[in-house]
C-alpha cells in the first residue's frame, strides 16, 4: 500500500495517522475487525480438534457445496467462474461476502485464486483450512505469503471487513501476511 493508503487505513481503524504499520496499529485493526465480526463467533478456533470437530476431517467431499457465483465477476487466471466448491457450513456466509464485495471491489473479485483444495498448510504437515473448503484466496499476486501487510500487501481494509462481517480471519490483519487468505475461523 502507498503511504496514502497506510494513513487511511489507520484512520479508519482508530490508531495515530503517521504512515507507520507498528503494533499500535496492528492491535487498532485487529480490535476494529473483531468489532464487526458477529458475537458468538459462528466459526470454531484454528485447533486442529476444533476444526475437525466442527468441519469433519480434511479432504472429505462429502462435506462440500457449490455455490453459485456467476454473475459476480469471480475470474480464475482471467476465466469466468460459475461455481466454487466450499465446505456446506461456509457456502452461505462465503456467497453473502463474495456478493457485497462484486459492486465495490470487482477488481479483487477478478483475481481468485481457490478455495478448496485438499493439502497441507504450505510449509507444515497440517492441513490447510483449504482442505476443508473452509478458506478462499483473494489477488495472490500482490498479497503472498511472505508479504507483509499493509506495508507491502495490497489487500484494501474494505475486503477485510467484508469477511469480519461474516466473523471469517483476515489473515493479512491478524498474521501480518498471507493478505490473500481469508478463513472461517475465530
Amino acid at each position: 500500500m502507498t503511504k496514502h493508503e497506510i494513513n487511511e487505513t489507520q484512520r479508519k481503524v482508530g490508531t495515530a495517522v503517521d504512515g507507520f504499520w507498528g503494533e499500535e496499529a496492528i492491535e487498532a485493526c485487529k480490535r476494529h475487525l473483531r468489532s464487526l465480526m458477529p458475537n458468538p463467533n459462528p466459526w470454531p478456533d484454528q485447533s486442529q480438534a476444533a476444526l475437525t470437530a466442527f468441519y469433519g476431517p480434511p479432504g472429505d467431499e462429502s462435506r462440500l457445496t457449490t455455490i453459485s457465483v456467476a454473475g459476480l465477476g469471480i475470474k480464475y487466471g482471467g476465466t469466468p467462474v460459475r461455481s466454487i466448491r466450499c465446505h456446506k457450513k461456509v457456502g452461505d456466509s462465503l456467497l453473502r461476502v463474495l456478493k457485497s464485495l462484486a459492486p465495490t471491489h470487482p477488481q479483487i473479485l477478478a483475481l481468485y485464486a481457490g478455495c478448496y483444495n485438499n493439502r497441507p498448510m504450505r510449509g507444515g504437515s497440517l492441513p490447510s483450512l483449504h482442505a476443508r473448503g473452509a478458506a478462499i484466496d483473494l489477488w495472490p499476486e500482490r498479497n503472498g505469503n511472505r508479504v507483509s501487510w499493509p506495508v507491502n500487501a495490497g489487500m484494501p481494509i474494505e475486503v477485510m471487513e467484508a469477511f469480519a462481517r461474516e466473523g471469517w480471519l483476515a489473515a493479512g490483519a491478524f498474521w501480518g501476511r498471507d493478505a490473500m487468505h481469508f478463513q472461517a475461523t475465530s
